[in-house]
């Protein structure tokens, strides 16, 4: 009879077990499958499969030429060519605010637009002589702000409304101009540098 209960207790312990196993394992399986589906971690050893770029021998990146200017536009029956819109005057935000508006303008009209950009600012020294003496002294210092929106095959029949419109919308101390694009208003993009110059021509020397 001992015998019998010692083993009917055994057996009793093994089935809690095997019980509170097939819990434990249900409860992790049902945990797992809702996890499943996310995104356990940002890189996965199956994340880079399809990437051959890595692959290939590094090339040397080519530097891009910024002082390359672009092909010029020629002008033809119906329409100009390469034409450049100055706008200049001493108020800085004056200029870029009358320029952007030109520049929508454009946009409007379809007017094909090929480069925006500023030149360099310019400053005149107002000198002023003493009433007793031959003496000057710097009495203010003007600075010319000036903004170029360039514009490429403009339609012939549509530059005296579109000369029309922005003359009318000019604000007052800003000057305006229209002219063909040239190798000197290319040039006149870049800031001299006398200095690099001189020790230039010295190494030529």
């Amino acid at each position: 009879i001992n015998q019998s209960l010692n083993t009917y207790k055994t057996l009793e312990a093994l089935l809690l077990r095997t019980v509170r196993v097939n819990m434990f394992l249900s409860f992790c399986f049902v945990s797992g499958t809702a996890s499943i589906n996310e995104r356990q971690y940002r890189d996965m050893p199956t994340h880079g499969i399809g990437r051959w770029r890595h692959l290939l021998p590094k090339q040397a990146k080519k530097k891009k030429d910024r002082n390359q200017q672009k092909e010029l536009v020629s002008a033809t029956d119906t329409a100009y060519g390469t034409l450049n819109v100055k706008v200049s005057g001493y108020d800085m935000t004056v200029v870029e605010h009358y320029s952007q508006y030109i520049h929508n303008l454009c946009n409007r009209l379809n007017i094909k637009v090929a480069e925006s950009y500023a030149l360099p600012t310019k400053s005149t020294e107002v000198l002023l002589m003493h009433e007793q003496g031959n003496k000057t002294y710097v009495d203010g210092v003007l600075k010319t702000h000036q903004r170029v929106v360039q514009l490429s095959s403009l339609n012939a029949s549509l530059c005296p409304v579109f000369v029309d419109v922005i003359l009318k919308n000019q604000p007052e101390g800003v000057q305006l101009s229209v002219q063909e694009h040239t190798e000197a208003d290319y040039q006149a993009r870049f800031k001299a540098r006398p200095e690099l110059e001189g020790l230039i021509a010295q190494i030529n020397q």
